[in-house]
């Protein structure tokens, strides 16, 4: 195996095989730079007519936490407030209004404008998957994460959403997670389990 090969190896094991879900971490502050260039690796995967509906709301204050705190499964508490930000992964209501400007070659933003359920079936879609596209850029950068459900959608939309245009999807906890509180590693599905080839 040449060097190019192991490294890309490394990579690929840092990205999925090696990183865990954390739920306990270590103090270290997450800069804004950090977050600008996490956030700037993300922007470029793909999403349905690059309609980059996803939004996403970095809470790190003590402040912004205590918002988030009563509308946390009891669960969740701990180790959201421990954790350097929380991140709510949300989907704008209106992402067509930038089409225009994401999708100039033809006008897609009446199809979505004049669509309300096809609209908000690829605003969630596709905002999950810039959820998902920013635990890989997280991880890129050395940073862990620990996703989860376990929140009142309600609650928090009402709370950091009030005019309805974002909507609360998933949050993803980030920062330097503590290697020694990890819990042993649950089993996957393997391929025959999970895949099918037609």
């Amino acid at each position: 195996m040449n060097s190019h090969m192991a490294d890309s190896n490394e990579s690929t094991s840092n990205l999925f095989e090696a990183a865990r879900t954390h739920n306990a971490w270590v103090d270290r502050d997450v800069s804004l730079d950090v977050l600008r260039e996490l956030y700037d690796r993300l922007r470029w995967a793909p999403t349905s007519a690059n309609s980059n509906p996803g939004r996403f709301v970095f809470v790190h204050s003590k402040a912004a936490k205590e918002r988030l705190r009563p509308h946390l499964a009891p669960l969740n508490v701990e180790k959201t407030m421990a954790a350097p930000i929380c991140v709510i992964v949300a989907a704008d209501a209106r992402f067509y209004d930038y089409l225009p400007q994401l999708f100039p070659a033809r006008d897609m933003r009446s199809v979505f404008a004049g669509t309300p359920a096809l609209a908000d079936e690829t605003a969630t879609r596709n905002a999950i998957l810039q959820g998902g596209y920013l635990i890989i850029a997280a991880r890129s950068l050395g940073l862990d994460c620990g996703p989860m459900s376990g929140f009142s959608k309600e609650g928090i939309d009402r709370e950091f959403f009030p005019d309805g245009r974002w909507k609360s999807n998933f949050l993803i906890n980030l920062g330097y997670g503590d290697k020694e509180k990890l819990w042993p590693r649950n089993p996957r599905l393997n391929f025959d389990e999970a895949c099918l080839v037609l």
